[in-house]
């Protein structure tokens, strides 16, 4: 049964960094499963998921390790495979002019219903028509089996009026097992 690596990785941005990852995780004996990745301001910042032999995971860690001569910093833990938060699959969208807080007033506003954050996504784009910096941001949460959607949605659309954003809350079917 093999055992799961999370691993964090970030450096200053150039091609193949991608390319020396990978060859590393497959010549270690390791099956890359899942990836979120960005450029970011000039860095490369990765999250990987990676299945090993438990027999192997030292050695392919050792292997990464030696691609921080590169200039690669990584952080790695292993783990078993969690079973999927039980609750209901939601998706959350907002807009608004961006602003600091945001996502600080969104998840203190998850995290009092004990809503979890599966994934986010956020980004600042300029406005098509005023040009002003505009804040979005994308979530797949789950929602607790005793938290009524009710509840959570006047929470959010109250803090949404606050922050003077539009936000979508719906269920999210892609999420459904």
């Amino acid at each position: 049964m093999p055992i799961h690596l999370v691993l964090t990785v970030i450096g200053r941005d150039r091609p193949g960094l991608v390319s020396a990852v990978s060859e590393t995780i497959t010549a270690g004996g390791g099956n890359w499963l899942d990836t979120r990745m960005a450029s970011l301001s000039g860095q490369f910042a990765g999250m990987l998921l990676v299945a090993i032999a438990p027999e192997k995971a030292d050695a392919l860690v050792d292997s990464l390790r030696k691609l921080e001569a590169q200039g690669l910093r990584f952080i790695i833990e292993k783990s078993d495979e969690p079973a999927p938060a039980a609750g209901r699959a939601l998706r959350l969208e907002l807009v608004g002019l961006d602003r600091p807080g945001i996502i600080r007033d969104i998840s203190h506003v998850l995290a009092a219903h004990n809503v979890s954050i599966a994934e986010l996504e956020s980004e600042c784009v300029s406005g098509s028509f005023s040009g002003e910096a505009m804040f979005k941001a994308k979530a797949r949460l789950t929602l607790p089996d005793d938290v009524h959607l009710d509840d959570l949605r006047q929470s959010l659309e109250a803090i949404a009026h606050e922050l003077m954003v539009d936000l979508i809350l719906e269920d999210n079917p892609e999420s459904a097992s």
